[in-house]
C-alpha cells in the first residue's frame, strides 16, 4: 500500500477535518475479518494512516484501485504482500511481478502490520466500494464542518444573512429619521419667522447661530480632546507592548508552494504520514524530501515546484522551511504528550489546516492561551487506574466540576518551565 518513509503510524488522532479520535488500530485485533463496524473502523483509521497517500478504493491514483481485491487475490496472499511485496516479487509470483510491471516497477514498501490489523483494512476496503469520493465533510446548503466547531448549515447562513439584512434596514431607517427631524426643525423655523406677534427675544432664539469657531477654541473642548489623545496613545501603546512576541496571523512565504488544502483536504492525507513523529516526539517534524518523493516520482513530475524538490535532492541539501509555529525557549512544549496521550486534533491548535493552501498560525500560542485550554480540557482518566484516587478526591472537594488537565496540576508553573 501507500509508500511510507518511517515507521508505520497506525492511528488516525490527527486526519485532517476528522472531529473525534478514529478507533485505535488496537481495535483490529478483537473485530478483524468479522466485517464489523468495528473491524471497518479500525481499517478506515488504518487505510487512511499508510494507504490512502497511493491509494483510492474506487480510484487509481499511484497504484491500482483497491475495490475488489478481496475477490482478485485470496487474503493470505493480500497479507503476505502487505508484510513484504519485494520479496512476493522477488520470488516471481506471476501477479506480483504483473501488478509490480504495470504500475512502472514502484516498489511499495514492507509494513509491520499485524494479520488482523490488514484484514480490517480489507473489511474497510469492502465497506467502501462503489462509493463515490468526498474530501470534505459538508452539510446540505452549509460550509464544511472544521475540526472543534459545528459545520454551518444552510439555516445557519440563512439566519446570518437575515440579521445583517434586519441591521442595514435599521440604520438606514435611523438616517432616515434623523434627516426628516431636520428638515420638520428649518421648516418650523421658517413658519415662526413668518409670525408678527413674536418679541424681540423670540426673534434672537430664533436668528441664533451656533458659533463653530467659538466652540473649537473653549477650553472645555481642547480639554475633550486631549484627554480622548492620550487615552488612544495610551491603549495602542499597551496593544503594542501586549503583543511583543506574539505571531498569530504569521503566514510566511515558503520556499516551494505546498497546499494543504489540496494534499490533507482534497486527498485527505493523514498528517502523520508527512509529520511522522507527530505522536512520538517532542516536536512534530518537517518531512524530508523523500517522503514527497514517494508520490511525486511519478506524480506531477514536470512541476516546476516538483522539479524544487528534486534539485533539493541532488544537491543533498534539505528544503528551507520557514518554521511557523514557535515557542519560547522559557517554555517546554512535548508534542506527543498532546496528540498521543491526550488524543489532541490537529486543527485543536493549528485551526482549518485541511482549508489553508498557505499556512499560517492560526491560535494565539500564548501562555494564557494554553492556561485556558488546561483549564477547560477534561482528562480521559477511564481505564487508567493511575487517575482512580486522584479523581476521587478530585471529586470529593469539587463536587460535579469534571477532572480537568488543570485539576491534574496542568497549570503549575513547574510544568512548563524548569
Amino acid at each position: 500500500m501507500a509508500a511510507q518513509d518511517a515507521a508505520t503510524v497506525s492511528k488516525e488522532g490527527v486526519t485532517p477535518g476528522a472531529t473525534a479520535a478514529a478507533a485505535p488500530a488496537a481495535a483490529a485485533g478483537s473485530a478483524a475479518g468479522a466485517g464489523s463496524a468495528e473491524a471497518i473502523a479500525a481499517g478506515d483509521a488504518l487505510f487512511k494512516g499508510n494507504c490512502a497517500q497511493c491509494h483510492a478504493v474506487n480510484d487509481v491514483v499511484v497504484g491500482p484501485a483497491l475495490s475488489g481485491i478481496d475477490k482478485r487475490r485470496p487474503l493470505p496472499w493480500i497479507i503476505k504482500w502487505v508484510k513484504n511485496s519485494s520479496k512476493m516479487v522477488a520470488s516471481g509470483d506471476e501477479y506480483a511481478v504483473k501488478i509490480f510491471n504495470e504500475y512502472q516497477k514502484q516498489q511499495m514498501p514492507s509494513f509491520a502490520l499485524s494479520d488482523a490489523e490488514i484484514t480490517s483494512i480489507v473489511a474497510y476496503v469492502k465497506s467502501e466500494e462503489g462509493k463515490g469520493g468526498g474530501a470534505t465533510a459538508k452539510t446540505d446548503g452549509g460550509t464544511p464542518a472544521v475540526d472543534g466547531q459545528a459545520p454551518t448549515t444552510g439555516d445557519d447562513a440563512a439566519s446570518g444573512k437575515y440579521v445583517n439584512v434586519v441591521l442595514i434596514v435599521l440604520i438606514v431607517v435611523l438616517i432616515v429619521l434623523v434627516v426628516t427631524l431636520v428638515i420638520i426643525a428649518n421648516i418650523m423655523k421658517d413658519v415662526l419667522r413668518g409670525r408678527k406677534d413674536l418679541d424681540g427675544r423670540d426673534v434672537e432664539i430664533l436668528d441664533q447661530k451656533t458659533d463653530w469657531m467659538g466652540v473649537l477654541k473653549s477650553g472645555w473642548f481642547k480639554g475633550i480632546v486631549g484627554t480622548l489623545f492620550v487615552l488612544v496613545v495610551l491603549y495602542e501603546s499597551i496593544q503594542g507592548i501586549m503583543a511583543v512576541g506574539l505571531t498569530q496571523g504569521y503566514q510566511p512565504a515558503q520556499p516551494i508552494a505546498f497546499s494543504h488544502k489540496l494534499h490533507a483536504g482534497e486527498h485527505q492525507i493523514n498528517c502523520a504520514y508527512c509529520h511522522t513523529s507527530v505522536y512520538k516526539s517532542k516536536s512534530a517534524n518537517i518531512p524530508s524530501a523523500n517522503i514527497c518523493m514517494n508520490c511525486h516520482s511519478q506524480i506531477k513530475t514536470t512541476s516546476p515546484e516538483i522539479k524544487k524538490i528534486y534539485r533539493a535532492i541532488q544537491r543533498q541539501q534539505p528544503i528551507q522551511w520557514v518554521r511557523i509555529h514557535n515557542l519560547p525557549d522559557l517554555a517546554y512544549f512535548n508534542h506527543s504528550q498532546h496528540t498521543q496521550v491526550g488524543g489532541i486534533e490537529c486543527q485543536t491548535c493549528h485551526g482549518p489546516i485541511q482549508n489553508m493552501d498557505v499556512v499560517y498560525q492560526y491560535s494565539a500560542l500564548t501562555m494564557g492561551w494554553c492556561i485556558n485550554c488546561h483549564r477547560e480540557t477534561p482528562l480521559n482518566t477511564k481505564g487508567n487506574g493511575y487517575y482512580d484516587n486522584l479523581v476521587k478526591l478530585h471529586n470529593e472537594a469539587n463536587a460535579g466540576a469534571p477532572f480537568t488537565v488543570s485539576s491534574n496540576g496542568g497549570t503549575e508553573c513547574s510544568k512548563c518551565h524548569y
